[in-house]
């Protein structure tokens, strides 16, 4: 039996027995990726199925309850490959579209931060693992002191990389957003 089929039965089924009081479909739905993962079909947990679930609501009870009824395996596992086909296609598109994002920013880096772009890429590319940082990570990133960090987050923010969140002097946050507004459901 291919193995989307399994890991969509075994929500159907998951699904059917309830064993929690609160959080059964956050748990079911987080079943299906770690299945995916754990079959080898995904390498990091990256398919996220609840938006997909969330807009066809409605369907996606009424497939599970006619499994239940009157066994419509067919009509659920059709609904729920189409799902992982259309969350597999826009992940897709998206992980282009940050590629893309990924390498005009290099670009505006190199070309405007003279010196300090060899520092600024190396927070770059850690910032697509840890898109939310404090200036003393940015230095523990770069191997630079905290304030030479500091005056590498001014550039950076200058040209819209990563932005000041917090607001104050001291203890700042800054967050990638670019990147972080790839992952928003209005994006999707």
């Amino acid at each position: 039996m291919p193995a989307l089929i399994k890991v969509g039965i075994a929500h159907s089924q998951f699904e059917t027995i309830h064993p929690f009081l609160d959080g059964n479909g956050r748990v079911g739905r987080l079943l299906i990726t770690f299945l995916l993962c754990e079959k080898e079909i995904l390498k990091r947990p990256l398919l996220y199925l609840s938006h997909y679930f969330k807009l066809n609501r409605i369907e996606y009870y009424d497939r599970l309850q006619a499994v239940r009824d009157r066994g419509d395996w067919e009509g659920w596992l059709k609904f729920f490959l189409q799902g992982v086909a259309q969350v597999a296609e826009e992940a897709t598109l998206n992980a282009r579209r940050i590629v893309i994002m990924r390498e005009e920013h290099r670009d505006l880096i190199l070309n405007r931060l003279g010196r300090a772009s060899g520092k600024g890429l190396q927070l770059l590319e850690r910032l697509y693992f840890r898109p939310i940082v404090s200036v003393q990570t940015a230095a523990e990133i770069t191997g630079l002191s905290f304030a030479n960090a500091n005056s590498l987050a001014q550039p950076l923010e200058t040209v819209g990389l990563p932005r000041e969140t917090t607001g104050r002097k001291r203890n700042r946050r800054f967050s990638y957003q670019p990147y972080l507004s790839s992952f928003s459901e209005e994006q999707n």
